[in-house]
């Protein structure tokens, strides 16, 4: 799994550090997201796929590597 972020499509909302904060974070000044980790392993990846598919802006962009 490859993961994106889209910070002009962020709306601060937070749901991916809540679903997720070993993979995303915020930016103190304006809650943008942060990508931590790119590439997640196995432990993290449902939570990331969470993450992705609860974002209200759709700032999260997965794809899967072969």
């Amino acid at each position: 799994m490859k993961i994106t972020v889209d910070e002009e499509k962020c709306c601060g909302a937070g749901t991916c550090v809540l679903t997720a904060p070993d993979v995303f974070d915020q930016r103190d000044e304006d809650g943008v997201v942060v990508l931590l980790d790119e590439s997640p392993g196995a432990d993290l990846q449902a939570s990331a796929r969470e993450a992705a598919s609860t974002c209200p802006a759709q700032a999260i962009l997965l794809s899967e590597r072969a």
